[in-house]
């Protein structure tokens, strides 16, 4: 029978290395074997497995979810996969819409012609808007009185954020894509999540998160933004397009250094 080394792995997937050693480390894919030598073997069964770990964190899911899926009965996964795939197909829909609204914009800036407004916002739709919001809600609430805060609280971010001038949401948003691309550059290195060399990096990320929220960010709510931020599919698109990966450590990182303060804090 066939057997991959983990690097042949990692080769035949694009999945890194790195990435696969975690994967085993909370096994959520353990080797077949493991040689005197220490290296890892992987099998036909662990190849389909990793196909369905990859496709499910393309659905935008959190390693949890993905490994209680794959370890659920068939019926169970089935129905699973179906919900999976008429979320896909929705987004689907909503993407050919952006693309075609990119479109309109770049021949009505070749023609230096304007696009009225609701050619310019399609796609943009105050009721996507509504279910990013209620997907916050549901993730961040535990009854009627904590969503009614919760929603008060995106409303308040949402308002400080249109009050920011046009050069000063420009800086800070050049700020976001300086600190990610740093961070990025240490999951490409292969630095791990909880190393010291971070640690500028995520303090000053979350100052940034403070700021544009209009408050502070102690750590369980930095930690709650990681969670965030590994669950939400549009996050996930974004952190993975800047680095293989980084979708999970990013969050990894975030909660490790959320945690180093409860562990340096005295008893």
């Amino acid at each position: 029978m066939d057997r991959y080394t983990v690097k042949q792995l990692a080769r035949h997937s694009g999945v890194s290395v790195r990435t696969l050693h975690y994967y085993d480390e909370i096994g959520l894919l353990k080797p077949a074997a493991v040689g005197a030598n220490g290296y890892r073997h992987y099998g036909r069964a662990e190849l389909l497995r990793l196909q369905q770990i990859m496709l499910h964190r393309e659905l935008g899911l959190p390693l949890g979810a993905i490994a209680s899926l794959l370890d659920a009965d068939d019926a169970s996964r089935i129905e699973r996969l179906r919900d999976y795939r008429r979320q896909l197909m929705q987004r689907i829909d909503h993407h050919h819409e952006l693309v075609a609204t990119v479109d309109r914009t770049i021949t009505a800036l070749q023609q230096e012609d304007g696009m009225n407004a609701p050619e310019l916002y399609k796609g943009f739709s105050a009721a996507k808007q509504a279910e990013s919001e209620d997907w916050l809600v549901d993730r961040l609430a535990s009854d009627d009185r904590s969503r009614d805060s919760v929603r008060g609280s995106i409303q308040k971010s949402r308002q400080r954020v249109e009050g920011f001038g046009k050069d000063a949401m420009a800086a800070r948003m050049q700020q976001l894509a300086t600190l990610e691309a740093a961070l990025a550059e240490h999951c490409r290195k292969g630095t791990p999540a909880g190393d010291a060399a971070l640690v500028p990096l995520l303090e000053a990320h979350r100052e940034w998160v403070a700021g544009m929220w209009g408050r502070p960010c102690p750590p369980e709510a930095y930690a709650g933004l990681a969670d965030l931020y590994e669950s939400h599919p549009d996050f996930r698109v974004r952190y993975e397009a800047l680095a293989s990966g980084f979708a999970d450590y990013l969050p990894t990182a975030m909660r490790a250094y959320a945690r180093s303060f409860s562990i340096s804090a005295p008893s």
